[in-house]
């Protein structure tokens, strides 16, 4: 599935990437290819990336490899949306 992080400034990421992982309102969840079309708020945590990821060097410093060895990026807040395979993550 296709992956854009958006923040007020810039894109930081387009790609296509295994699973996305988000700090929902109600908690974390996980979205996957052929996930449901949804739209949800994000709160303060983490975005995890699951795939191969490539990250333009002028927005390394924002992201980080965890110890699973998946790419995350820490967001004060959000916005998600998913349809027909493409998720767009807007970030403060």
């Amino acid at each position: 599935m296709h992956l854009e992080i958006v923040s007020p400034e810039a894109t930081l990421f387009s790609g296509e990437v295994d699973s996305v992982t988000v700090p929902g309102l109600k908690g974390e969840f996980q979205v996957l290819i052929d996930h449901a079309p949804i739209v949800s708020l994000l709160q303060q945590g983490t975005v995890k990336i699951g795939g191969k990821v490539t990250i333009e060097e002028e927005y390394e410093s924002k992201f980080k490899k965890s110890p699973d060895g998946k790419t995350t990026m820490s967001i004060s807040s959000g916005t998600i949306e998913m349809n027909n395979n493409k998720v767009i993550v807007l970030v403060d």
